[in-house]
Parts: structure tokens; C-alpha cells; sequence
């Protein structure tokens, strides 16, 4: 945010739009916790430009190389831009030992995962697919496997264990978003388990605290659901 008139007073708007930014630089890392909080309460009490600027003077601007990539995480990217492009990986194995698919990747549209007294992880939070539906055969004998998954993603489970578990969990919602690609997981668990589970990425983790925070910090000072509006009442 910039401005040839410092003095002028800043609107509703404007304080929303730094406090925004202000999220994303938490979710992404440049913030702390703490930094975020005393820029926050500065945000929504500022008057004038010239208070607003310096908040997110070190941050990338909107619409810029460095910060297209910081308003959307990938738990929120747009599912068409995850799907096509060549598998970098369509099965894993371990003996004795263990794997490990994190980060970005894009996942075959048939996957094979088998373990015989190891482990194995496959992380499809930030990872792309092949194809708009992927199946991953999932084999453990001894040993275990763990699927991890973001919210939103469609996602069918359909193992089978004998004497082990083949299980889905998680604590975020399991709705699948519109336009979502379909994961089915399947295969057997044999003295073993394999396990599915929804998780945030770490981005989003720090983006939800940090909007916790925001609202905790609002009930706090008995803004309530007119806050914004009350501190820049009468401009």
C-alpha cells in the first residue's frame, strides 16, 4: 500500500485489506505470532495512510512474482491447477526400511504402495495428479502406511485388515470441494495398518491461528461484530 498523501484518512476498506495481507504474511512465515498480533492491533487502529504503509512495507504487494504465490496455500488452490502433467511417481516399496512422497509431486493416476515389515508415508497435500481420479492400492504386511490428505479432497476408502486396521481419521471436515479430484484407497492391511488422515498444511494451520487470534483479540476489546466499524467511525 501506497500513498502520496499520508495525512489522508484510511477507510474500513483499507485497514481490511492491509489486515488481510497481514494474514497471508503469517500463514507463509515472514510474520511471527507475536509481530502479527502488534501489527494487526495497529491496522485496525490506524487513522491515516501514513499508519497503515509501514505495517506491510516489507511484505510483497499483491499481484507481484514474489507474493502471487502467498494469497493462496495450496489446501486452497484451485483443484484444475493440481490436476494433468507426467506422474514423477507411481509406486513405492520398502522392505526392512521405509518411503516417503511429500511436498510436490504428482501422483500416478494408479499407485502402488507396499511395505513388508516397514513404513511408508504419502503426503497428497500439496501434491498434483495425473488424472482427475487416482487409485492407490495400498498393501502392509507388518508394517504400516500413512495416507495423508488435505480437506476438500474427494477421497474413498475401501481396504480391508486382517488382524490390522485400514482406517480413515482426521479433525478437519471431510466434504469434498466442487471440481475436487477423486482419490479412491484401497488394498490390505495384514498384521499391519494403513492409515488415511486429513490434515491442514502448515500454512493453513498458521493462517486459522492467526485469525484466531484476530478474533480473540476483537472480543477482547468489545468490538464485536461493528469493530472495524466503530474505529473508523466518523471519518
Amino acid at each position: 500500500m501506497t500513498s502520496e498523501l499520508p495525512e489522508m484518512r484510511a477507510s474500513d476498506a483499507e485497514r481490511e485489506r492491509v489486515a488481510e495481507r497481514l494474514r497471508d504474511a503469517v500463514a507463509e512465515g515472514r510474520l511471527d505470532m507475536e509481530e502479527f498480533d502488534q501489527r494487526l492491533d495497529a491496522a485496525y487502529r490506524a487513522r491515516t495512510h501514513g499508519e497503515l504503509e509501514p505495517l506491510v512495507r516489507d511484505l510483497p504487494a499483491p499481484g507481484t512474482p514474489s507474493g502471487a504465490a502467498s494469497t493462496t496455500t495450496p489446501a486452497r488452490a484451485s483443484w484444475a491447477g493440481r490436476v494433468g502433467g507426467p506422474a514423477t511417481s507411481s509406486g513405492a516399496f520398502s522392505f526392512w526400511g521405509g518411503f516417503s512422497r511429500r511436498g510436490t509431486w504428482t501422483v500416478g493416476r494408479r499407485f502402488t504402495a507396499f511395505t513388508l515389515m516397514g513404513g511408508g508415508e504419502l503426503d497428497l497435500r500439496e501434491a498434483r495428479f495425473e488424472d482427475r481420479e487416482t487409485v492407490i492400492d495400498c498393501v502392509a504386511v507388518m508394517g504400516g502406511i500413512q495416507v495423508v490428505v488435505p480437506p476438500g479432497l474427494n477421497v474413498e476408502v475401501r481396504g480391508i485388515g486382517l488382524m490390522g486396521g485400514f482406517d480413515e481419521h482426521g479433525s478437519v471436515e471431510a466434504d469434498p470441494d466442487p471440481g475436487a479430484p477423486r482419490v479412491i484407497i484401497r488394498g490390505l492391511a495384514l498384521m499391519g495398518g494403513v492409515g488415511v488422515e486429513r490434515k491442514l498444511t502448515r500454512a493453513e494451520k498458521q493462517r486459522l491461528k492467526a485469525e484466531r487470534a484476530e478474533r480473540e483479540r476483537e472480543r477482547k476489546l468489545g468490538k464485536g461484530d461493528d469493530g472495524r466499524k466503530e474505529l473508523g467511525g466518523g471519518m
